[in-house]
């Protein structure tokens, strides 16, 4: 069997197995690295770029939309990466205030919200790529964060406005995805444990609380999949937090 059946192979077995598509994922991270880097026109820095996590998730959706009769899977992924990166760039330019995945797009746009914006194709060679993958996942999260009394439109006036907010909600964020107990008390009680993340993050209580919807979200993204959307979300969720 030569190089392309495997890699086949171990595409469609992705398309079922999540372990099986991040073991897919993590082994061709290098070439996830390059084709990024070929749209940067830099060397890409994992820690800083977005554009990383926006190709990450690309490759993920082409895994989800490849079939054998559409050629070499690289090719496709390539071609997936470079129109989801557009489709970033373009957003950032467009969207810098707060934002909810029911707000109209613009006059441009045809009436099309966010949400539907999210599978858009870039061209009339993505005509293939089905939303009905990325819309089950944004309604699903919409049904989650209905649980927990929040909406989307909520988490976008929820978001923070100053770096020093955004970053102090990154590290209970980084702290909370750590904590299996704190993650199982969350989901269960439906509350943000704010006291205790204000104790052991070391940030202030009112911090927390005033930006609750917002982590809330986030906490929800980052702990219940949503691979094909968590990088647009994360880009969009984030708003103005560089102004």
């Amino acid at each position: 069997m030569n190089e392309e059946h495997v890699l086949v192979s171990q595409v469609y077995a992705a398309k079922e197995d999540m372990a099986a598509a991040d073991r897919l994922i993590s082994s061709y991270l290098p070439f996830i690295k390059s084709e990024t880097a070929k749209y940067l026109k830099r060397p890409v820095i994992e820690e800083n770029d977005d554009e990383l996590s926006i190709a990450m998730i690309a490759f993920h959706e082409a895994v989800r939309g490849y079939t054998k009769g559409r050629g070499a899977f690289l090719p496709f992924a390539s071609m997936l990466i470079r129109s989801r990166l557009t489709d970033h760039v373009r957003r950032e330019r467009r969207h810098r205030g707060h934002l909810s995945l029911d707000m109209p797009m613009g006059e441009e746009s045809s009436g099309d919200t966010l949400g539907m914006r999210l599978t858009a194709e870039e061209n009339g060679q993505e005509a293939y790529i089905s939303r009905d993958a990325t819309r089950a996942e944004i309604e699903e999260l919409a049904r989650q964060l209905e649980r927990f009394g929040v909406s989307f439109t909520d988490v976008a006036e929820n978001c923070p406005r100053q770096k020093r907010t955004l970053h102090a909600c990154q590290k209970v964020m980084e702290y909370a995805k750590g904590d299996s107990g704190l993650l199982e008390e969350f989901l269960r009680t439906k509350r943000l444990p704010a006291v205790r993340l204000s104790r052991e993050c070391h940030v202030e209580k009112k911090t927390l609380e005033r930006h609750r919807k917002y982590l809330v979200a986030l906490l929800l993204i980052c702990t219940n999949g949503y691979e094909m959307i968590r990088g647009h979300l994360k880009c969009v969720l984030k708003g103005g937090a560089d102004r």
